[in-house]
């Protein structure tokens, strides 16, 4: 069957989660923080996704700005800066408007170009994927913009993919998922999508029972691939 709709993460696929701290670091007078970015960036991203996991687990589900918020916190009182306030909400303000990756709106704008149904399906809410995608300008390259807010649980529940169908009115076998978690595309692989795992940083495939049907390093080569798939 032939793909018809391609579906992506947004935090992490689209959206660079790394760009708020990266920002922050490069402004006066924020020497100290500027000596910690990296590692706050990677604490914060880690326990934000731990914490979505953790809820699903439990059945104590909150929107994805609460464990955002939570996680910061984490990264923070980790490097010692938990102390300032301001830095706190100068960090959770960038979050709202993160750039996305440079080849993003030539890929969508080709995908949409060629006839393909587009959209997100994303842990954020939908106020956080509203103000990310006007901030990155991809607002004409989407069809469909999809929380999990909807349905009351975080990936990968099998819920949360039922949505692309719900909504698209496709097959699993019609869709192409992208997503550069490669938990996400595990579960996506088992739910019937084709998938493709945008591994920037080169890491290995995570040892699950699904695996993703194509490993790229960035998104250019995505409409190629959804026209061959």
């Amino acid at each position: 069957m032939a793909i018809t709709t391609c579906i992506f993460d947004a935090y992490g696929t689209l959206f660079d989660v790394s760009a708020a701290a990266r920002e922050l670091a490069k402004r006066p007078g924020r020497e100290e923080f500027a000596a910690h970015w990296p590692q706050i960036a990677r604490d914060w991203r880690l326990k934000q996704l731990q914490y979505t996991w953790l809820r699903a687990i439990t059945g104590e589900h909150t929107d994805f700005w609460s464990v955002t918020q939570d996680g910061l916190d984490w990264a923070l009182e980790a490097a010692g800066l938990a102390g300032d306030p301001v830095l706190r909400e100068d960090l959770l303000a960038l979050y709202w408007e993160l750039s996305a990756y440079p080849e993003v709106p030539r890929m969508l704008a080709t995908l949409k170009a060629r006839g393909f149904t587009t959209g997100i399906l994303s842990n954020g809410s939908p106020d956080m994927l509203a103000g990310a995608v006007d901030s990155a300008g991809l607002d004409l390259y989407l069809d469909h913009v999809l929380s999990v807010e909807q349905v009351g649980i975080f990936k990968p529940a099998r819920a949360v993919y039922d949505l692309v169908g719900q909504t698209c009115g496709t097959a699993p076998a019609e869709v192409l998922f992208v997503s550069s978690n490669g938990w996400d595309v595990a579960g996506a692989s088992g739910y019937g999508f084709t998938t493709v795992w945008v591994n920037r940083a080169g890491e290995p495939v995570d040892r699950m029972p699904h695996r993703p049907a194509h490993v790229l390093t960035d998104l250019t080569a995505i409409p190629d691939l959804a026209a061959s798939a």
